[in-house]
C-alpha cells in the first residue's frame, strides 16, 4: 500500500533542477554527453535485467508521483456512528461550491458551523484555492481523517480479494485526502504565509499516522496477495497486474512485514522524516526571502541589464521604496533566481557578485534556520529505516522502485563523469584565456562567482549571442502560444484559455482547457508562471490536481478528466511590458508541459496507475526532457521567437547562433549535475551518519572528482539541496541524466522521421502520444519505450546531441 500512502503524503510534485543553479543557468541543467567512451555506446544500462520495479517511497504526491489528486465523485455510505461525516462527492465537471456537510452537527470534532463554511468540506468541481485559509486546515483535516479512518475500518471488515470489493473503495478512500491534502499542501508552495505553515505542521502527524494504518493494513495487504495467487491472475490486464504488484511491494516497504515492536520503530521514523522534510524546506524558502540588498549607488549595477535594473526597482517598490526606478534606483536585490542569475551573469561588481554566491551557497545554514542537524537526522533515519527492511543503506530502498539499480546508476554516471571531465577542464582554461584577452585582473584566479560572467562574456563573443537582447523575441504570450501549436502538430490536442472555469490562488494564475480532435475536453490545467519571493518556493514543478480515473467517474460520465497544475518561477512584467523570457525560463516552461502532458493525455482508465503513477522515478523525466529538443527545432523556435513590439520573427542568423551555441560549456554543465547525483548517492549508501566524516566532507570528497574548481570550505550547498530533502529525488537525483538518455533517444525518433516532413512528424507524434504519454504506469517503462521506438535504448543519440568527447579524468 506505499504506493496508495505516497500519493497521500504531498502533492506529488515533479520540479526541475533550477534550485541547482548556482553558477549555472537552466539550460545547462539540460546538457548531457554527445560522445562517450565506446563501453557506454549500448544499452546495456537498460537492458530487461535491470529492476524494472516501482517508484520511491519518497516519491509521491508532492513531490513526485504525480500528483495531488482528485475530486471524488463517490462516496460510501455513512457509518452509522457519531463521528461520521457525510462527505458528498467531488465532481469533474464546471465549478460548483455547495456545501457537503449539511449534517456535520453530529461531529464531536469542531463547532457546526465552522464545519459546515469550511471549503475544504464542501462539495466542488475544482478546488477552491481561492477561499481556503490557515483556520480551515486544522478543523478541516481532523473532521476528514475522522470519516476516513471510519470508512477504512468498514472496508477492513468487508474486503474482498475483488477488483470492486478492493482496489475501487480504496481509491475512493485514498482519493479524498490526497485531493484535501493536495490544496493545503499546493498553498503553502505557492502562497506561504506563518499561520498556515503552523496549521500544517499541526495536523501533519495525523495526516502521517493514519497513512501509515492505510499503508500497514493486514486485511488489505492480504487481500492484494489473495489477488496475485488467484487462478484469475493471468487474465488481469497488465495495468492490473502492474498495479497489484505494487501494492505489495510498497506495503513491504511500509513495514508490514515487520514485528509490531519494529513496526512501531518504523512509524515513529516515518513521522520524524515527514516532520523533517518540511522544516527542511521551510528552512530554505525563509533564508531565500532573508535576503534582501539595498543598493543606491549605480555605478554598483554597472553591466545589469535594464529588464534586471527594472526587476530590482520593481522589488524596492514593493519594499516602500515608492519613488524607485530602474535608472536611477534604488534597487532591491535577492536570492530568488530571476534576481540572483542576473548578477551572477551580468555584474562587472565583482565584490557583488562574490557576496551573492556567498550568500546563496550558505542558505539556510546559520542560526535558527540551519538546515545541518536536519539533514543528519533525515540520513540518519533514512539509514535505520533502510536497516528495519532488512537494505544496506537507503539507495537500496529507493532503488526497488526505479529502472535502475544502485550499481548500474553508478556505473553510468561515472562514464558520463569520466567523458565530461577532460571537456570540462579545457572550457575552464577557455574561460581564463578569453578573461585575460579582455584585461581582467582575475583573469589568473578565476573563481565560483567569476565563471558565470565570464561564460556569459565569452558566449557572447564566440557566437555574438546576447541573452539579454533575445528577450524581447521570447514574450509569455507568444511563447505559450508557439507551445500549444506545437502541441496540436505532435498529439492532435487544442489548447485554450478557460480562465474563470476554477477558482486560482493569485491573479497572475491561468487556466487552460485540453481538448481532443472532435472538440471535447479530456484535461485541464493551471498554469502559474511567476516569481513571487515573498510567499512562493523556487523552482519549477508539475503537481497533479485529478488523475484520470474511472472509479472516480461522475454518474453520466465514463471517467474523470485529469486536471494538472505548472508552475515557474520566471521573470515577472515589468511596467507595461509583458513578460520577456530568457531563454532558460523558455526551457522551463517545455520541460514542466512535458510532465503535464503525460498526466493530462493518459489513457490509463486505472487510476492508480494513469499519468506519471507508478511510472519508475527514473523514466518520469522523459517526456519533460524530450520537450525540451523542440526548444531548438528550427519551426518551432521561430514560431515562439517573435519580437513583442514589432512582431519580427528572430533573425534567422541568431537561430544559428543559438543551435550552435547549444554545446557551449557543456563538459562544465554535464559535470555540475553529475556532481550533485553522485552526492546523493554517496550520501544514500557509504556516509555513515554520526562517523568520522561530516556531510560537508563528503560533498568535498565528492567534489575532487567532479569540480574543476574545488567547493569553498564554506561551502553549505546542501543545506539547499531541497530535491533529496525536502522532495521526491532522494538515492534518485542520478534521474535526471538516466532519463535523458530515454528522452534524446525518443526525440532521435523524429530526427529519424524527418524533422521538415510535416506528415512524418505528426505520425510519429501520434505514436509518442499513444506510447510514452498514453500508458502511464499501467505498463514498465523499458517495454513502453520499445513499443514506440522498436528497440531497446541508446545513448548514441544524447551523445551526438551534447558533442562531448571522452576524455580522461582524475581515478
Amino acid at each position: 500500500m506505499k504506493r496508495i500512502t505516497t500519493i497521500i503524503a504531498t502533492t506529488f510534485v515533479i520540479a526541475n533542477t533550477l534550485m541547482a543553479t548556482t553558477t549555472t543557468s537552466r539550460a545547462s541543467l539540460n546538457l548531457l554527453l554527445r560522445r562517450s567512451p565506446p563501453k557506454l555506446r549500448n544499452s546495456k544500462f537498460f537492458s530487461s535485467s535491470s529492476s524494472c520495479q516501482f517508484r520511491p517511497s519518497t516519491l509521491p504526491k508532492s513531490y513526485p508521483c504525480p500528483i495531488w489528486s482528485s475530486s471524488f465523485s463517490f462516496c460510501l455510505p455513512p457509518r452509522s456512528t457519531s463521528t461520521s461525516l457525510p462527505f458528498r462527492h467531488f465532481s469533474s465537471s464546471p465549478p460548483s461550491m455547495s456545501s457537503a456537510i449539511a449534517a456535520a452537527a453530529s461531529s464531536s470534532v469542531s463547532d457546526e458551523s465552522l464545519l459546515s463554511s469550511n471549503p475544504l468540506l464542501q462539495d466542488f468541481d475544482f478546488p477552491p484555492f481561492d477561499s481556503v485559509d490557515a483556520e480551515h486546515v486544522r478543523p478541516g483535516i481532523r473532521a476528514l481523517l475522522q470519516h476516513l479512518e471510519g470508512e477504512l475500518e468498514q472496508l477492513e471488515n468487508s474486503v474482498e480479494p475483488s477488483w470492486p470489493k478492493l482496489v475501487e473503495p480504496l481509491e475512493k478512500l485514498v482519493d479524498r485526502l490526497s485531493v484535501v491534502w493536495g490544496v493545503i499542501n499546493h498553498l503553502k508552495a505557492v502562497k506561504d504565509t506563518p499561520e498556515l505553515r503552523a496549521a500544517i505542521e499541526e495536523v501533519q502527524p495525523e495526516k502521517v499516522k493514519f497513512q501509515l494504518r492505510l499503508g500497514q493494513s493486514k486485511p488489505i495487504y492480504n487481500a492484494f496477495k489473495a489477488i496475485r495467487e488467484s487462478p484469475e491472475w493471468s487474465s488481469l490486464s497488465e495495468a492490473r497486474q502492474r498495479l497489484v504488484e505494487a501494492q505489495i511491494k510498497e506495503a513491504v516497504l511500509t513495514g508490514i512485514a515487520l514485528d509490531d515492536e519494529k513496526r512501531e520503530e518504523f512509524n515513529k521514523i516515518e513521522q520524524e522524516l515527514e516532520k523533517l522534510s518540511h522544516k527542511f524546506s521551510e528552512n530554505v524558502l525563509d533564508a531565500t526571502k532573508k535576503f534582501e540588498k539595498l543598493i543606491t549607488d549605480k555605478k554598483e549595477m554597472d553591466g545589469l541589464p535594464p529588464s534586471a535594473l527594472g526587476l530590482f526597482a520593481q522589488a524596492a517598490v514593493s519594499k516602500g521604496h515608492e519613488n524607485a526606478t530602474a535608472e536611477n534606483g534604488p534597487w532591491v536585490i535577492t536570492l530568488d533566481a530571476p534576481s540572483y542569475l542576473p548578477v551572477m551573469q551580468h555584474a562587472k561588481n565583482r565584490a557583488l557578485r562574490e557576496e551573492l554566491y556567498r550568500a546563496y551557497l550558505t542558505r539556510a545554514s546559520s542560526g535558527d534556520l540551519d538546515n545541518t542537524a536536519i539533514i543528519d537526522q533525515i540520513l540518519k533515519l533514512r539509514l535505520e529505516k533502510a536497516k528495519l527492511l532488512g537494505y544496506n543503506n537507503y539507495a537500496e530502498v529507493s532503488m526497488t522502485m526505479k529502472m535502475a539499480t544502485v550499481e548500474k546508476a553508478s556505473e553510468l554516471l561515472e562514464k558520463l563523469r569520466s567523458a565530461s571531465w577532460g571537456p570540462a577542464v579545457q572550457d575552464m582554461e577557455d574561460l581564463k584565456s578569453f578573461a585575460k584577452s579582455q584585461g581582467a585582473e582575475e583573469s589568473g584566479s578565476l573563481t565560483h562567482w567569476d565563471t558565470t560572467f565570464w561564460s556569459e562574456r565569452l558566449r557572447e563573443s564566440k557566437y555574438d549571442i546576447n541573452e539579454e537582447e533575445l528577450r524581447p523575441y521570447f514574450s509569455l504570450p507568444k511563447v505559450m502560444d508557439g507551445l500549444f501549436s506545437l502541441a496540436k502538430t505532435l498529439f492532435g490536442v487544442d489548447i485554450e484559455p478557460a480562465d474563470g472555469v476554477a477558482p486560482v490562488w493569485n491573479s497572475d494564475v491561468r487556466f487552460y482547457r485540453v481538448k481532443d480532435s472532435s472538440g471535447s475536453p479530456i484535461a485541464y490545467f493551471y498554469f502559474d508562471p511567476y516569481s513571487r519571493p515573498s510567499e512562493k518556493r523556487g523552482g519549477a514543478w508539475m503537481g497533479e490536481v485529478f488523475s484520470r480515473s474511472q472509479v472516480m467517474a461522475q454518474k453520466g460520465t465514463s471517467v474523470r478528466l485529469p486536471v494538472a497544475h505548472m508552475v515557474c518561477n520566471q521573470t515577472p512584467p515589468v511596467g507595461d511590458k509583458p513578460s520577456l523570457m530568457t531563454f532558460r525560463e523558455v526551457e522551463t516552461v517545455f520541460h514542466e508541459f512535458g510532465h503535464a502532458l503525460q498526466h493530462m493525455l493518459t489513457k490509463q482508465d486505472e487510476g492508480l496507475v494513469a499519468g506519471i503513477r507508478n511510472v519508475e522515478w527514473d523514466a518520469v523525466e522523459l517526456p519533460s526532457q524530450f520537450m525540451e529538443n523542440w526548444c531548438y527545432h528550427r519551426d518551432t523556435l521561430m514560431s515562439i521567437a517573435k519580437h513583442y513590439q514589432t512582431g519580427e520573427t528572430l533573425p534567422e542568423e541568431i537561430y544559428k547562433k543559438l543551435l550552435a551555441a547549444r554545446t557551449f560549456r557543456a563538459g562544465s554543465f554535464s559535470l555540475r549535475q553529475l556532481k550533485f547525483a553522485s552526492l546523493d548517492l554517496e550520501l544514500h549508501t557509504n556516509y555513515v551518519p554520526g562517523g568520522p566524516e561530516s556531510i560537508y566532507d563528503v560533498d568535498q570528497r565528492v567534489s575532487v572528482k567532479t569540480q574543476v574548481i574545488p567547493p569553498l570550505p564554506e561551502d553549505r550547498f546542501l543545506c539547499g539541496f531541497s530535491h533529496i530533502f525536502a522532495g521526491g529525488y532522494a538515492a534518485g537525483y542520478y534521474s535526471y541524466k538516466w532519463a535523458e538518455v530515454l528522452s534524446a533517444d525518443a526525440f532521435s525518433a523524429f530526427e529519424d522521421a524527418g524533422l521538415d516532413d510535416m506528415k512524418a512528424v505528426q505520425e510519429t507524434g501520434q505514436r509518442f502520444r499513444n506510447t510514452v504519454l498514453a500508458l502511464g504506469g499501467g505498463k514498465a517503462p523499458l517495454k513502453v519505450f520499445v513499443e514506440f521506438r522498436g528497440r531497446e535504448p541508446s545513448p548514441e543519440p544524447l551523445l551526438r546531441h551534447n558533442g562531448l568527447l571522452a576524455a580522461s579524468a582524475p581515478a
